[in-house]
């Protein structure tokens, strides 16, 4: 099922314990429906020295995975909205419900 959010948009957490918090997609898990916001669900790793990369080892912060069905895509004046796809001029284009205006396109990075 496609989630309709994409790395890098927007979004706003509307249910569960981090709920209010938004900040930006930096991870997507589409075959089990899931992602990863900035700043949000974070978890401590707890890392002897040498593993993953990490030299010296020790206590790090990183994000965990959202239900997509928890957030919510910000649009313009900074409110949740629903999405739905339009074609326009021959292209299937992102739409916000509440405004009707398309969505974005994140920044790639």
């Amino acid at each position: 099922m496609a989630l309709g959010i994409r790395k890098g948009d927007v979004v706003r957490v509307v249910k569960g314990s981090d709920r209010g918090k938004q900040g930006k997609v930096i991870g997507i898990d589409a075959e089990r429906g899931r992602l990863r916001v900035a700043k949000v669900r974070m978890h401590k790793r707890h890392l002897k020295p040498g593993r993953r990369g990490s030299r010296s080892g020790g206590i790090l912060e990183e994000e965990g995975f959202l239900d997509a069905s928890n957030v919510m895509l910000l649009d313009g004046q900074g409110n949740p909205s629903r999405i739905q796809t339009e074609l326009r001029d021959g292209r299937r284009v992102r739409v916000f419900k509440t405004t009707g205006e398309p969505v974005p396109e994140p920044a790639t990075s």
